[in-house]
């Protein structure tokens, strides 16, 4: 136990390192660390909570992708096409901006003829979405902004 103590001051101290008029080999920072092992850098966590956030998104459209058919699909429980109709009744048969506010899915611009096709789709272009970040890891606003947004989607349909 009182190895570890010694280095620790050691380094804060700053007796362990090269001078700081020395400049840094190429590849690595002053104390010697690989570049992109840096303290203050937080590459690895973004990228495990990328990834986490992607296989909760993976799971998530799986599960619509099994189940949106049974339950908000034409011949559901509770038929989204009905609650969306009910939505449009309710504000006056206006699919204008407080419909959407109220329901906000983008199954609003959608044919309506074909749900459960339209359910499938939003369900698979999430699983591809999803996997693509998963796999590759590479995330950026635009696609964590579609999972969010077809995400949303599916779960505003489906009521209580």
């Amino acid at each position: 136990m009182a190895a570890p103590e010694e280095t620790l001051r050691r380094r804060k101290a700053g007796n362990s390192g090269p001078e700081p008029d020395t400049p840094p080999e190429s590849g690595r920072d002053p104390t010697g660390c690989p570049a992109r092992l840096r303290t203050g850098t937080f590459w690895l966590t973004r990228i495990v909570l990328l990834r986490a956030l992607a296989f909760i998104y993976f799971v998530a459209f799986l599960v619509a992708l099994h189940q949106n058919k049974q339950l908000i699909g034409d011949r559901g429980l509770l038929p989204c096409r009905a609650y969306l109709e009910s939505v449009r009744r309710y504000f006056q048969g206006r699919g204008g901006w407080e419909a959407v506010s109220y329901a906000p899915t983008v199954l609003w611009l959608l044919d309506w003829s074909r749900m459960n096709a339209n359910l499938d789709a939003l369900a698979l272009l999430g699983l591809g979405v999803s996997s693509f970040v998963l796999v590759t890891g590479c995330a950026n606003m635009v696609l964590m902004a579609t999972l969010w947004v077809l995400y949303m989607s599916l779960v505003n349909v489906g009521q209580i």
